[in-house]
């Protein structure tokens, strides 16, 4: 029986011996894989400005080699990083070989030609950064067999065809921007299958086609931008199930259909909408006021019609509000009501409302926005009467616009009061009288408009102090 016992314990430490020599063999083919992978990806680097790949060689391991990060047991490549370095090149294909990379960060470099099939060996791979190059050819189809993907950045390049349907492969993917490529043809509907998704962001390119239903399952999704593509057809409902949505941008698309009248109850946690220059049409929701982390509500250049509702003074949140270029108002004097409860918007910076149907005389609790305000622009909204003597205290104004209105009476001599102002527009009014000295305070001004007027006079000599127009 003890004989027994010591042949066995032979036997396996025999196994063990040969076991260790096949793993230190297998290391070490690993090992000169990734070496010679990391020369190739040198040798296809033709600028290297400020020599970040100088001391790649033999001098030292790899696993030393500036950007190069190595696990610990295997000595494996698991991490190559080399943002701003200004690299000029490609990616070689024997990228392929670094089977061991989970994180690839090339982003602000100048690299060119394709993004390699080769990655999609890459079956560890989590993190891929290319963004701010100049990449062309097609997103690699084989990227979509990198199952542990967790975040694709490839934004700022020249990448085009399709986005690939099997994207929806990608269940672990969180974040994936390809903002401003030519990329085209439609957001797909496998797109529904990633429900970690959190970020989606796809503008500045040649999309066309809807928005898939499928957008709808992902449950997790924090920011859905699209803007700059041509899109068409309604905003599918079940997009707005998707509770969790911090940031939608869709501008300058070709959208049209309401805006539901609940959105503010379906997305509460909402901080930015931006949807203009599209063919949205209806009412503006009253219910945005339960999104109380609105912060940039911007709508314009759509159809809405009716009223603003008063009721958007409560998103104390609000910074940046524009309504321009709408059907707004029914041109009578209740029609600028809603600037009373905008009073409780304390930290608005840019309240635009130019070019809608809105009537009747500017109240004088326009004063009452906070003076934060930097950017007031109420052009062709056919208001009337005098501009009132509470504008006066919006003492931050950069930018005040009442052009193409109704306008009487003479010009405040308190505009000279206006210090940070640098755009200045009263010009297609009917005001009189003769242009206060105190503009020639407005040093930073760089443009003043008052044509298109009755005003007489000569021009004040203190506008020569005014050196930036």
């Amino acid at each position: 029986m003890k004989l027994q016992f010591v042949f066995l314990h032979a036997i396996f430490l025999v196994f063990s011996f040969n076991f260790l020599q096949l793993s230190i063999h297998a290391n070490a083919l690993g090992n000169h894989s990734d070496r010679l992978a990391l020369l190739y990806f040198k040798q296809s680097i033709n600028s290297n400005p400020f020599g970040i790949l100088s001391s790649w060689n033999d001098s030292v391991s790899f696993c030393n080699w500036p950007g190069v990060t190595c696990s610990r047991r295997h000595h494996r490549v698991t991490a190559l990083i080399l943002e701003g370095h200004n690299l000029k090149g490609s990616i070689s294909p024997h990228i392929g070989n670094l089977t061991f990379l989970r994180y690839i960060n090339l982003q602000n470099n100048s690299f060119s030609g394709q993004i390699p099939q080769q990655v999609g060996r890459l079956f560890r791979l989590r993190h891929l950064y290319l963004t701010n190059n100049t990449f062309g050819g097609r997103i690699p189809v084989s990227l979509m067999n990198c199952s542990e993907l967790r975040n694709i950045e490839l934004y700022g390049n020249r990448l085009s065809g399709d986005i690939p349907r099997e994207i929806g492969n990608l269940i672990k993917l969180e974040t994936f921007s390809v903002i401003k490529n030519d990329l085209i043809g439609r957001i797909p509907n496998s797109l529904g299958n990633i429900s970690s998704l959190e970020l989606f962001r796809v503008g500045y390119n040649h999309l066309v086609g809807t928005i898939p239903v499928e957008v709808g399952r992902l449950s997790s999704l924090k920011v859905f931008g699209a803007g700059e593509n041509q899109l068409s057809g309604t905003i599918p409902s079940s997009f707005y199930n998707l509770s969790s949505l911090v940031r939608i941008t869709l501008v300058d698309n070709q959208l049209h259909g309401n805006l539901p009248a609940n959105i503010g109850f379906l997305l509460p946690h909402l901080q930015y909408l931006a949807i203009a220059g599209n063919e949205l049409s209806g009412k503006v929701p009253v219910t945005l006021s339960n999104a109380t982390w609105l912060e940039y509500l911007d709508l314009p250049y759509n159809k809405f019609v009716g009223k603003v509702p008063t009721s958007l003074g409560n998103l104390l949140n609000l910074k940046w509000f524009n309504l321009d270029a709408n059907y707004l108002g029914s041109n009578s004097s209740h029609d600028l009501g809603f600037l009373t409860s905008l009073a409780n918007c304390s930290k608005l910076e840019v309240l635009k409302l130019f070019s809608n149907n809105f009537g009747g005389a500017l109240p004088d609790s326009i004063g009452n926005l906070t003076s934060q305000l930097g950017k007031l622009d109420l052009s062709m909204i056919y208001i009337h009467g005098s501009i009132p003597s509470s504008l006066e205290n919006l003492i931050n104004l950069n930018l005040l616009d009442l052009s193409s209105n109704l306008l009487t009476g003479d010009l405040p001599e308190y505009l000279g009061k206006f210090g940070k102002m640098q755009l200045l527009r009263l010009n297609a009014n009917r005001l009189f009288g003769k242009i206060p000295s105190s503009l020639g305070n407005l040093t930073q001004l760089f443009l003043l408009n008052l044509t298109e007027n009755k005003l007489e006079g000569s021009i004040p000599p203190s506008i020569g102090n005014i050196k930036t127009m």
